[in-house]
């Protein structure tokens, strides 16, 4: 029997999946905590039609355009990236906005941009949800992102000395 959610290619229903990869941080608008191999970046984000305008985004394997026109949102932005060396790479976003919460599975290996939308009513205030994933699910969405195994590298005690860090800079953010 077929998931009602699955459809005739896989795709899940509930996912959009992008054809350019994510708007990257904006790196002197965002303050890093770095946790072992992964880090957590704060920003507060303000998107609008002249604030992306002239934006070259990389393509991405998924063949939804998504809302590129009439852009009026904001709110904090979670950015959590693999580290290696000095090299840092986006794999999860989570997008704390006012208007429409969200949160994205990035591979850049793979080209891939997946979003899945919150339900303020089931998932309450994004802010403090995504703050909670990452506490209790961050090697699990990392595994989802980029491919079983890759969550193992998550040192959780690191993760759990920085969330602090990282929840004080995010509220700070969201209220200034």
């Amino acid at each position: 029997m077929k998931n009602n959610q699955d459809t005739s290619d896989d795709k899940k229903s509930y996912i959009t999946y992008y054809d350019q990869m994510p708007i990257p941080a904006v790196e002197e608008n965002t303050e890093i905590y770095l946790a072992g191999s992964i880090a957590i970046g704060v920003q507060f984000r303000v998107l609008t039609d002249e604030r992306i305008a002239g934006l070259e985004l990389e393509a991405a394997s998924g063949g939804e355009r998504g809302k590129v026109i009439n852009l009026d949102d904001k709110g904090v932005a979670l950015h959590v990236f693999t580290v290696d060396g000095s090299e840092r790479t986006e794999c999860l976003r989570f997008d704390c906005f006012d208007d429409d919460p969200h949160y994205h599975f990035v591979n850049w290996g793979e080209m891939r941009n997946e979003m899945i939308h919150l339900d303020p009513v089931a998932h309450g205030d994004g802010l403090t949800w995504a703050l909670k994933t990452i506490k209790e699910r961050l090697p699990q969405m990392i595994d989802r992102a980029l491919g079983q195994g890759a969550g193992a590298k998550v040192d959780l005690s690191a993760v759990e000395k920085i969330l602090p860090l990282v929840t004080e800079a995010a509220f700070r953010a969201r209220f200034q």
